[in-house]
């Protein structure tokens, strides 16, 4: 009886051994996955299984923003190019492009310019003369281009076309323009914006308004090829039909 009792009272401690090495062996298993966790967050190579994005990224994918480059630039019409042949240079030229996007070539075939930066074209120029140079190190220079510009018009004090070298806001064009003449209608200036190659905006703007609230928010900032105009007040369009007395009382009542 005795043995069978201490073999009774061991049971218990058996079980209790076997479920204190399961739960041991469970811990250190839940425990390497959560270092491995930790690793790749701190040194920032990988998070969960996905690679972390770069400084020039942006959600997985590259980001011209926050790298701060700027795109090239791209060939327009009436641009003037020079175009130079290392090892050749008797083939050197100045060229235009012309209304229709191509560049004459001396000894070869004409190539579209138009929506080209500076190293395609250099190797559409290359491949045009294969067969007549051999391996030509080709250079592409812009030398003249058609700067930004708006256009004043209407009542203004001059009226033209003016080189939009800055971000510049429609009084400020008036500015420019050397401001509005009295017989100016303030109220009522006229935005054209070309959107596509068959439809324009047109932008109605209060400048009176802007002016007497001192509140310039409604004040747009002008792009390439916008157009102002300031139309004719009622007084400047009536003016020329009233006879010369009936003016001046109109005008000067307090002379009277």
């Amino acid at each position: 009886m005795p043995e069978h009792r201490s073999q009774i009272e061991l049971r218990p401690r058996l079980v209790l051994s076997l479920l204190l090495i399961v739960a041991a062996w469970l811990v250190s298993g839940d425990a390497q996955p959560a270092s491995a966790q930790t690793q790749g967050a701190i040194s920032g190579e990988q998070v969960w299984g996905q690679p972390t994005p770069k400084s020039s990224e942006a959600d997985g994918k590259w980001s011209p923003a926050l790298t701060g480059r700027r795109p090239f630039y791209r060939f327009q019409k009436s641009d003037v190019l020079e175009i130079q042949f290392t090892f050749s240079p008797e083939l050197n030229e100045t060229v235009d492009v012309q209304p229709d996007g191509f560049i004459p070539l001396r000894g070869a075939n004409a190539v579209q310019a138009e929506g080209k930066t500076a190293t395609q074209l250099a190797e559409m120029v290359r491949q045009a003369y294969t067969g007549i140079l051999h391996e030509p190190e080709v250079t592409v220079l812009l030398r003249e281009f058609d700067k930004p510009f708006f256009i004043a018009a209407g009542e203004v004090a001059r009226p033209g076309k003016y080189e939009l070298q800055s971000e510049t806001t429609v009084t400020e064009a008036v500015a420019i323009a050397g401001g509005f003449t009295p017989g100016a209608k303030h109220s009522q200036v006229v935005l054209f914006r070309r959107i596509s190659d068959g439809m324009v905006e047109a932008h109605l703007l209060d400048v009176k308004a802007m002016f007497k609230k001192k509140d310039l928010e409604e004040d747009i900032a002008l792009q390439p090829g916008d157009m102002l105009y300031a139309p004719q007040n009622m007084i400047s369009k009536i003016k020329p039909f009233l006879p010369v007395s009936g003016m001046s009382l109109y005008l000067n009542p307090t002379q009277f």
